[in-house]
């Protein structure tokens, strides 16, 4: 039993951290624009699985075009 308490305190810590990413002071441009753009459809996500999406976005951008997404509007 005490192996399953200390597993699940150890899941606790990690959701812990997951939700001090979500600070929406280091948003940049485009994770605001997806953001709202998800709330608008319908569709709950959590920040890490946001920021997965449009990082995925912006490398399939800079290896389609071969330019880097400018500073300014995503980091």
């Amino acid at each position: 039993m005490d192996f399953i308490k200390k597993a699940a305190e150890g899941m606790k810590g990690n959701q812990s951290g997951s939700t001090q990413q979500s600070n929406p002071g280091d948003q940049d441009y485009v994770d605001k624009a997806f953001d709202f753009a998800a709330k608008k459809s319908g569709h709950n996500m959590d920040r890490s699985t946001e920021e997965k999406i449009t990082d995925a976005g912006r490398n399939a951008y800079e290896k389609l075009t071969g330019n880097k997404v400018d500073p300014k509007i995503s980091n």
